[in-house]
């Protein structure tokens, strides 16, 4: 979950930041976030298992999942295209 930094200098990168509502800021903040990572990763491995844990994860960093995520930026080259 490591963000890729290869790009972290070009502005069209974060275009998307500028039409971002509070949610997706909070969301590109708190994914970068160490400790929300190793406390990500624990709730991976722990999928199956919907109990106190998972719960305390969530209530630690504020979070609830009323449904499944979207990605939230688009990206500006299409790897597959097949060019004309």
């Amino acid at each position: 979950m490591t963000p890729d930094t290869r790009e972290w200098r070009s502005s069209t990168t974060y275009d998307y930041l500028d039409r971002a509502d509070v949610d997706a800021l909070a969301w590109e903040c708190l994914r970068r976030n160490l400790d929300y990572q190793r406390d990500y990763a624990n709730s991976i491995r722990m999928a199956s298992e919907l109990g106190p844990e998972t719960e305390a994860i969530g209530d630690r960093w504020g979070l609830r999942f009323p449904r499944q995520a979207q990605p939230e930026c688009t990206r500006t080259t299409c790897f597959l295209d097949a060019g004309s």
